[in-house]
């Protein structure tokens, strides 16, 4: 194609737009709406998964060793639990370092605690990391049958719960965005249609004279192009500045909870990124499919 014939329908693509003003106004607004809506459920669902991922890394079992164990028998179970295949770490802390951990976690009151260093009830304990999280069951279970093992600990029963709260949540959330996003193509290439057909006059014509089915369709490739473009500008920048705002509010706030929402950046420029492009996408699908049948004359 000819530097010139792509020139001609960038052209009329752009004065298509022009000339069907309210039509187009429709569609930039149909595309605003639905991207602003699943740019929201967007949003909320990959900072649920990061929020999860983060609640499953604090997942750990701790195993408490056998007070009359010695060093060797200390390193011999630890050498036992790093050889599980399930295991990605593990951390020895001595009961003194756990003592102090207390102490300083609890501020102020933890220094009625200090008085317990010269006779720490405390235990030696092996905090270990799983490889996954849901492997944190199947780990403390093993560790239980191990020598000098006195108890092992990982939340049981809560875990269990967290797990599956947070598989039903990550699921309902992806059946939303895929719902929401099918909703908008159907939506927003009906809105395009209802636009075509008020041309469709003028696209049989351009048949009927001899114009290949290529050249009429370019330029609504490229009026579609625009439609989903411009449609997803307000949707960004709503989100960018939103998001930007309730980051500001909240996120110190979670900390105190041990939860961080996603960094504004890059996460703002990742989200823009993809609304844009399904705008784009919406949109040429929206005029190619909705001009196909106009083509048959």
């Amino acid at each position: 194609m000819k530097f010139r014939t792509i020139g001609r329908h960038v052209r009329e693509g752009v004065k298509n737009l022009f000339r069907n003003g309210w039509m187009t106004f429709a569609s930039i607004s149909a595309v605003t709406v639905t991207l602003l809506l699943s740019g929201v459920f967007l949003i909320l669902l990959l900072n649920m998964n990061a929020i999860a991922s983060q609640v499953e890394d604090d997942v750990e079992v701790r195993v408490y060793i056998d007070r009359s164990a010695e060093n060797d028998q200390k390193n011999m179970l630890k050498d036992q639990i790093e050889s599980l295949p399930e295991v990605a770490e593990v951390t020895y802390i001595p009961k003194e370092q756990g003592l102090e951990n207390l102490i300083q976690s609890l501020g102020d009151e933890g220094k009625a605690f200090e008085s317990l260093k010269d006779e720490n009830p405390l235990r030696d304990v092996f905090a270990i990391k799983t490889k996954e999280p849901q492997d944190t069951i199947t780990v403390a279970n093993q560790a239980e049958d191990f020598d000098f093992v006195e108890e092992v600990q990982y939340g049981k029963g809560t875990v269990e719960r967290l797990f599956k709260i947070l598989e039903v949540s990550r699921n309902i959330g992806v059946v939303l965005i895929i719902g929401l996003l099918f909703t908008a193509l159907f939506l927003i290439a009906n809105t395009i249609k209802l636009t075509i057909i008020s041309r469709r006059k003028e696209i049989e014509i351009m048949k009927l004279v001899g114009a290949t089915n290529a050249f009429i369709r370019w330029p609504f490739f490229v009026e579609g192009l625009l439609l989903g473009l411009l449609g997803s500008i307000i949707p960004i920048v709503v989100l960018i500045f939103g998001y930007d705002f309730i980051y500001n509010e909240f996120n110190d706030k979670l900390k105190t909870l041990f939860i961080h929402m996603l960094p504004v950046h890059p996460f703002v420029t990742q989200v823009s990124v993809i609304l844009a492009v399904i705008g784009i996408f919406i949109g040429i699908w929206g005029s190619l499919t909705s001009i196909r049948k106009f083509l048959k004359v």
